[in-house]
């Protein structure tokens, strides 16, 4: 038994309004179909979003106050701009027993609880 598709409604997965046209279409434009991936991908990814934004803030932040390879800062300088220290994406342990907590290729120590070394990571090629 065939059945016949183009007399078959089909609705839009975004707005379910009719759908005209071809009969795999599955959004009514380009909006529809922007709206539905991104609602897919928020419920899928909802975590990642508020630490990825904590990550970047916390490059930016880093990123900004060290201008050269390296510079001595306080940590409530970093605080007052908006930096969290809770998040990184990496450690780096040294020989001598310190830990370089990085934030992409911007790593901050600390020097004690007040005072707080930032490097810049160079790429070895």
């Amino acid at each position: 038994m065939l059945i016949d598709q183009r007399n078959m409604e089909r609705a839009c997965l975004d707005c379910s309004n009719t759908l005209r046209g071809r009969s795999d279409k599955k959004f009514c434009d380009d909006q529809c179909r922007s709206n539905f991936n991104n609602r897919m991908k928020a419920g899928q990814h909802g975590c990642i979003g508020p630490i990825n934004s904590i990550l970047r803030k916390n490059h930016t932040v880093l990123s900004r106050i060290c201008i050269g390879e390296k510079v001595r800062t306080s940590k409530d300088k970093l605080l007052i701009n908006g930096f969290n220290p809770d998040y990184h994406t990496h450690l780096l342990q040294t020989q001598n027993g310190n830990t370089y907590y990085f934030c992409y290729d911007y790593g901050f120590l600390f020097l004690n609880k007040d005072e707080i070394l930032i490097v810049k990571k160079m790429e070895k090629i």
